[in-house]
């Protein structure tokens, strides 16, 4: 029998070099802004949803992201 030939991984895999194509910033602001405006109502209804501030009456909503409320050290109580 004959002795097997050696060769190594980059004789097999001839992938054509890709390269990233740039994503234009007046696509991005738009999903970037309602992120924005998505965190901070997040951040609002977490952090200052209660009592006298509250937007929503009754208790609801701050009961509702209780456990959010100790987990992101906002006081509650």
């Amino acid at each position: 029998m004959g002795h097997p030939v050696r060769q190594d991984m980059t004789s097999f895999i001839h992938a054509p070099a890709t390269r990233p194509v740039p994503i234009p910033l007046r696509e991005i602001f738009p999903w970037a802004a309602f992120a924005g405006v998505l965190a901070l109502l997040l951040i609002y209804f977490i952090g200052a949803e209660q009592g006298a501030t509250a937007l929503i009456s009754g208790h609801y909503v701050h009961e509702y992201v209780h456990d959010g409320r100790h987990l992101l050290a906002f006081p509650c109580h």
